[in-house]
């Protein structure tokens, strides 16, 4: 007997052995295989949103490339109309005659209807006779600019273009010459100058870099003035020394960008590690466009951490999505395959202790095999009413959770449906009045609220599972707001009770909007359902904040709520209301929970105040 015994625990013993060595060695594939395919997820979605990132920014940079050059053109024509005009000529022939006024007034003129911050005129000594800010103390007029490369070159090669910083207005801009007169006879210069304040206010944005480059890499034009006169690359030191001494860009160090680690992508766009000003290092697409008709070039930053770890994030869960099921199914059929092999040992063991009492108890062979079976149509008549068992435990369950969601969407779309009901009464009204346009306007506040509605039948499937929606920072007095006017309908002509001070604009809470509107409607609600039938009715809404935190009290002067209900206030189908579901304040918590927040709850004869605290969002 005690080997049988022994033999039997034997084969138990191995079959358990095996089972834990199979679902040990499934683990291991299961973690190798998420892993593998989350760091390909991960690569994929990278790379993808980089090529739609590149994409989008790429219209982007070739609008601003267009505004520039569009900002170019008009005072381009200046120089060369102003080169055939008489009164330029007259003004150089005679630089110390009466044309020289006639000229500084045409030029003050001019340059209030074009683009151009500055018009003057130098003789072909070099010293400036003319200028449209001839009035002002820092006027152009005699001053030597023979100095500068756009005088020389435009007397050699009649026109000229050269950014530089102005060496009395200390300004950076753009100057277009245009010699007057011919190659042999020179009379002087005409020179407009164009400075990009307004391109650079339009370009300004604190995420997303812009700068204009020369062909020696200095940045030129910058919606971040700090970089101004910085280079995209470290230019050689003889090179350096011959800027520096051309006096272009003034006592600027030309020292290089803070933009390191370039990953090509293609020949005009790469990855690069940037430190914006009061920032810390981060990833960026560089794109690089030709401006046209100048040697510059245009470079476009435009952050990736944000989309990348979007496009990582959505991808990740599809293909969890994708892989949970099946590694499910594969679960289940390897239990199923282990429930199989255990069955077949112990029915083998079973066997083989029948025949050895066949052979030990031969005249027992009558007795045992009518005892065999019985025990077999027992078994039988135990396995078929545990499956009628379990079929009737899991119909039971199903019907359970119909009920709780059913009931669950039943409560929260019930004030989105009183309020489109009243918009439908107000359509019809307004259309036996042959007033369109509020009808409209009604049947579009009706298609919000069928949206809403859909929105919180998913936040009641979310309730169901346990899920958070992902956290981010709301304005918590459009919530109080969107809660009240959902509540206008149903409670109209009572919402005088309601006595809201609602917080300042800048008072944000992490969450998410529609889900924290409902906490706020079944708070609303509750208190205005207690104070029915009362005289002085009052629901007070108070909102205090503190660094971490901020508080919505929520508090009435009606009867209170009994001990026996207050004390399973927050449990699901605990109600006093004779048509209530008592799920309102269940899925309220829930809400306030997820977000990490808590809600409370204080009554007495005098009253009930239900406090609701959230995280405050950091600014």
């Amino acid at each position: 007997m005690l080997d049988r015994m022994a033999q039997t625990g034997e084969v138990t013993r191995s079959t358990a052995e095996n089972s834990r060595r199979g679902w040990t060695i499934f683990a291991a594939i299961v973690v190798i295989l998420l892993a593998a395919a989350f760091m390909a997820a991960g690569s994929y979605a990278r790379r993808s949103s980089i090529e739609a990132l590149e994409s989008q920014s790429r219209t982007d940079a070739n609008l601003k490339v267009a505004l520039l050059t569009a900002v170019m053109e008009r005072p381009r024509a200046l120089p060369l109309l102003l080169a055939e005009d008489q009164q330029v000529v007259d003004a150089l022939l005679s630089p110390r005659s009466s044309a020289v006024d006639i000229l500084n007034r045409k030029l003050e003129r001019l340059v209030t209807g074009t683009q151009a911050a500055v018009l003057y005129v130098i003789g072909k000594d070099g010293i400036a006779i003319s200028s449209s800010n001839w009035r002002e103390p820092l006027s152009f007029v005699g001053n030597d600019y023979t100095f500068r490369a756009y005088f020389q070159r435009a007397m050699t090669e009649e026109t000229a273009e050269h950014f530089a910083l102005g060496s009395v207005s200390k300004r950076p801009g753009l100057y277009i010459a245009r010699r007057v007169g011919s190659a042999a006879a020179p009379l002087g210069v005409v020179v407009v100058k164009l400075e990009f304040d307004r391109l650079e206010a339009d370009w300004r944005d604190a995420r997303r870099p812009v700068y204009v480059t020369d062909d020696q890499g200095v940045v030129l034009i910058t919606s971040i003035p700090s970089w101004r006169f910085m280079t995209a690359e470290p230019v050689p030191e003889k090179d350096l020394a011959a800027i520096r001494a051309s006096l272009q860009f003034g006592d600027a160090p030309l020292t290089p960008l803070p933009i390191m680690r370039p990953k090509i992508i293609d020949p005009e766009a790469s990855l690069v590690a940037a430190v914006l000003p009061g920032g810390g290092e981060a990833e960026y697409l560089r794109l690089q466009t030709a401006v046209p008709t100048t040697p510059w070039r245009l470079e476009y930053l435009v952050p990736t951490e944000a989309a990348v770890a979007a496009s990582v994030r959505e991808v990740r869960l599809l293909v969890l999505a994708a892989l949970v099921p099946i590694l499910a199914i594969v679960a289940f059929l390897i239990r199923r395959r282990h429930v199989a092999a255990a069955r077949i040992a112990a029915e083998q063991s079973m066997r083989e202790e029948l025949e050895r009492r066949v052979v030990a108890r031969t005249e027992d062979l009558s007795r045992a095999r009518d005892r065999l079976q019985a025990e077999i149509s027992d078994h039988k008549q135990t396995e078929t009413q545990l499956q009628v068992v379990q079929q009737e435990l899991v119909q039971a369950n199903r019907l359970a959770i119909l009920g709780q969601v059913a009931a669950g969407v039943a409560h929260e779309i019930n004030q989105p449906v009183a309020t489109i009901r009243a918009y439908a009464d107000n359509a019809r009204v307004f259309l036996d009045r042959q007033q369109i346009r509020p009808v409209e306007e009604n049947l579009g506040a009706i298609a919000s609220l069928t949206e809403r509605i859909g929105t919180i039948t998913e936040e009641l499937k979310a309730f169901g599972r346990k899920g958070r929606a992902a956290p981010e920072p709301v304005d918590l007095r459009s919530i109080i707001e969107g809660a009240v006017v959902l509540l206008r309908s149903r409670f109209a002509g009572r919402l005088d009770a309601l006595d809201i001070r609602l917080p300042p604009a800048d008072v944000k809470v992490m969450g998410n909007r529609v889900r924290l509107e409902q906490v706020l409607i079944n708070l609303f609600q509750n208190a205005l359902e207690a104070l029915e039938g009362m005289a002085h009715a009052k629901v007070e809404v108070l909102v205090t904040d503190t660094i971490d935190t901020v508080t919505i009290h929520v508090a009435d002067n009606g009867p209170g709520i009994s001990d026996a209900i207050l004390r399973s206030l927050f449990t699901p189908f605990n109600t006093s209301k004779e048509k209530g579901l008592g799920l309102g304040l269940v899925i309220s918590k829930d809400i306030v929970a997820d977000y990490g927040g808590q809600i409370d709850v204080t009554s007495s004869t005098a009253g009930t105040c239900f406090t609701v605290q959230l995280p405050k969002a950091k600014t």
